[in-house]
């Protein structure tokens, strides 16, 4: 992302974490709650989608934005003290959690050139039910095993959480 930039690079960015993708529904839904406008990169998304159901992809989901660019889905994003500095709301980080609508970070498998609306396809879906809400909220052990057992390439952190859950089972 041209001019994009990480600030914190301890915690945040690098491959796995290369796009944060928010849909504007959420946005929307957003200002709604607050009562103000939800500008692109507020959030700190790089990524603001229209169409396509960010949370409700699965991890390991793979999709093509415009003609060149492939992604692939990794984990939600999970709310930290920044945010809730940038913000301004007491007990942001809580709120914004109990909301589940998190986005997700998108690795980059095809690089290329994106613009204002260009289309974003699925173009390929793991063989599981863990999808990016999922992962961010309530984490049923039965379908963690499943993700963990479809072989889709995770992130060694979402793969230890997801095998620390799924042996409680």
């Amino acid at each position: 992302m041209a001019g994009d930039r990480v600030c914190d690079t301890k915690n945040h960015g690098g491959p796995d974490l290369a796009l944060y993708a928010y849909a504007d529904e959420d946005a929307n839904w957003w200002a709604d709650q607050l009562g103000r406008e939800i500008q692109t990169g507020l959030f700190g998304e790089n990524l603001r989608t229209a169409g396509i159901d960010v949370n409700g992809a699965l991890l390991g989901e793979v999709w093509r934005i415009g003609p060149e660019v492939e992604v692939m889905v990794r984990a939600p994003r999970i709310p930290c003290i920044t945010f809730q500095h940038r913000m301004q709301i007491p007990r942001w980080v809580k709120r914004f959690h109990q909301a589940g609508r998190p986005g997700a970070y998108l690795k980059v498998l095809r690089t290329g050139s994106i613009g204002a609306g260009d289309p974003i396809e699925v173009i390929g879906r793991p063989d599981h039910e863990v999808t990016v809400a999922h992962m961010f909220g309530d984490q049923d052990p039965v379908k963690l095993r499943r993700m963990l057992d479809s072989g889709v390439d995770l992130m060694g952190e979402i793969r230890a959480n997801a095998q620390r859950i799924a042996a409680r089972a």
